[in-house]
């Protein structure tokens, strides 16, 4: 209360009323190859068929990237997706052109004259290319000089930036080939960036780019009509009227400054019918401060960059006139002969070869916690390689997740068949090059593959389990409670398995569960069932259960988000009391709910003593009796003879 220096009535309201908030539990992050979308860039995804809206279809090189994630959502709607990058895909594109293999600059801006563009080396048979900033306009924009291009290239690339805002913005970051194939360039995430992204894009032969590296851009055509090419233009009945001059050119004494651009699936690789409209974009304005009536910005390639799913602008048409200046007593013209300008896009180029760093990029995207709110992250078809480092890179950093990862050949990566020996040994070769020990806790390993139909193309695949161990969590989740086991008859039932790699039976379930590995087992009539809940941590104790390991992981992650309220209060009885009468009806409601079958919370003068206070500490102990899943049943058949009593044989 503060002190009043007058007679008076002071109102204060005080707010006792917290609670620990409910946490996610069941979001899941995922990395892998995709046909389309954004590069190293988290979407979420609610359902496959905003996978395939966002990600594009299936194909024979990512059906296994994209059936995790698939598999996940067919158990709940919350997955964060990023595409990793692939060295060779590449933008379709109007022209395709040669440029230089990357542009990232060392300096911290496009101002700095002297910055050297470090070019990674290129393709196998490609020439090592080096480029400098030889100069800088005043606008900010830089000139690259390139030596020792490689084949069939020389002169000078100017990297265009578009300046619509307050500072400079580039296009994305561009690569292409070197080598004597010209396959176009690459643009990972096309999109504003201010001067803190060190990218650029390199002068090109061309008006359009697809919006994301891949060979569905090559489907992609783009059409344009104004009013003096309206009239014999094949798209016309797709619009209302024949665009003319927009009322705010007329407002400035411009003209003829409207036009329509219509995107079509010319090769029917998005729709499966040839010529299908993708997007419209009606009466948008050649000039560059068009407006609607609401104020909203009506230049084309502005209204198409941030709306568009599928093109993004590069230049003007070289056939244009007083395109993207502004519309005061201007006259635009679309074409000299007053024709409609047509192009299909080319060069686009599918990468699915990621190595295992792109992966692990990718990955690692997720170890931000503050920013990303995840909880279960199924890899994939990955190497050992990778598993490992997504488990102690982005879980073991996190202390908030669990990573998910399937059994494959280690030299191979070929998904392991067989009942045998031979095939439980290449899979406890796998766990081997995974980590144990409490990292280990927070990783989980099933036994392989499972075949499911592929409806998108009419075939049969095999694909990793570890999306639908990583999704049985999740619906475990929502049909009883996070620190419930997964496994078994009543919540382990596996989607879409029409047969397992690997149907382990007894002899390989015990050789395997000692491993750390849970098997998905395929029984005659009750289907196919996730049959283990181990972590991978190989040291006995609670925390080899998945379960438990998730319990704590609710606990750990509500109560501390609650305890940041207690950040900069006194460290008094008040305090403590506060926060122990805020943490133990939520264990309590945990109790009730049959997680842990016991609790303390310890948070006094005992554990917070002047030496904690004065050092600006607060500590609380929490002791947790977890409640544990039945793994092994023991049944005991007593046969008695007639006339004796129960009692007496211990019944």
């Amino acid at each position: 209360m503060p002190f009043q220096l007058s007679p008076g009535v002071a109102v204060i309201e005080k707010d006792y009323s917290s609670i620990i908030p409910a946490v996610s539990t069941s979001a899941g992050a995922f990395a892998g190859m995709f046909s389309w979308g954004p590069v190293l860039y988290p979407v979420t995804v609610s359902s496959e068929n905003d996978l395939v809206n966002i990600f594009g279809k299936p194909t024979d090189l990512n059906f296994t990237s994209f059936f995790t994630a698939s598999n996940f959502l067919s158990y709940t709607n919350n997955l964060k997706v990023v595409r990793a990058n692939a060295n060779l895909a590449r933008n379709a594109v109007t022209t395709p052109t040669k440029s230089i293999e990357s542009i990232t600059s060392t300096g911290t801006g496009y101002a700095v004259a002297t910055s050297t563009v470090n070019i990674p080396a290129p393709p196998a048979g490609g020439v090592q290319a080096t480029a400098y900033v030889s100069s800088v306009d005043a606008n900010g924009v830089p000139t690259v000089t390139i030596t020792n291009p490689g084949s069939g290239y020389t002169g000078t690339v100017a990297v265009t930036i578009t300046d619509s805002d307050a500072g400079p913005e580039v296009v994305g970051l561009v690569t292409c080939n070197l080598t004597a194939t010209n396959q176009g360039i690459k643009i990972n995430n096309i999109t504003d960036y201010e001067t803190s992204y060190l990218g650029g894009v390199a002068t090109l032969n061309g008006e359009w780019a697809a919006k994301y590296p891949g060979v569905l851009g090559n489907s992609i055509k783009v059409s344009m009509a104004d009013s003096a090419s309206y009239a014999t233009w094949e798209y016309k009945s797709q619009f209302n009227a024949a665009p003319d001059k927009s009322s705010y050119a007329t407002s400035v004494s411009g003209s003829n400054d409207e036009m329509h651009v219509i995107v079509i699936d010319a090769l029917g690789l998005w729709t499966g019918t040839v010529g299908t409209v993708l997007e419209k974009f009606a009466f948008v304005s050649k000039a560059s401060d068009a407006r609607l009536s609401n104020g909203t910005n009506n230049y084309y390639k502005t209204v198409i960059n941030n709306t568009s799913n599928y093109i993004w602008w590069l230049k003007h048409p070289t056939v244009g006139t007083n395109w993207g200046t502004t519309a005061r007593n201007t006259t635009f013209v679309l074409t000299t002969a007053g024709s409609p300008i047509a192009s299909t896009l080319s060069g686009g180029v599918d990468d699915m070869a990621a190595v295992d760093a792109n992966l692990m990029t990718a990955f690692q995207l997720f170890a931000n916690s503050e920013q990303f709110d995840i909880s279960l992250i199924p890899v994939g078809a990955v190497s050992a390689t990778v598993a490992k480092y997504v488990i102690e890179n982005v879980a073991a950093v996190r202390l908030d997740c669990m990573v998910f990862a399937s059994v494959q050949n280690v030299s191979t990566g070929a998904y392991i068949t067989g009942t045998n020996s031979a095939a439980t040994d290449q899979m406890i070769a796998y766990r081997n090059a995974l980590p144990g020990g409490t990292v280990g806790s927070y990783a989980a390993l099933d036994s392989g593959f499972k075949y499911q139909y592929d409806r998108f193309n009419d075939v049969y695949r095999w694909v990793p389990l570890n999306g639908d161990t990583a999704g049985i969590c999740a619906r475990t989740d929502s049909s009883a409670d996070t620190w419930y086991s997964p496994g078994g008859m009543n919540r382990g039932q596996v989607k879409h398995a029409i047969k397992l790699a690997f149907n382990p039976n007894k002899t390989d379930r015990d050789a395997l569960y000692q491993a750390g590995i849970n098997p998905v087992v395929s029984f005659p009539g009750m289907g196919t069932v996730l049959f283990g809940d181990k972590t991978l941590q190989d040291r006995p104790s609670a925390f080899d259960r998945i379960n438990v390991r998730r319990l704590f992981i609710v606990l750990e992650k509500a109560i501390a988000t609650a305890g940041k309220y207690q950040l900069f209060e006194f460290n008094d009885g008040f305090t403590r009391a506060q926060f122990k009468n805020l943490v133990e009806p939520f264990l309590r409601d945990v109790q009730g709910r049959r997680g842990v079958t016991d609790f303390r919370v310890v948070c006094n003068e005992s554990n917070n003593t002047d030496q904690v206070i004065s050092s600006n500490n607060f500590v609380a102990d929490i002791y947790i009796k977890p409640n544990y899943s039945i793994n092994y049943i023991t049944l005991n058949f007593i046969a008695a003879r007639s006339g004796i009593a129960f009692e007496e044989i211990g019944g």
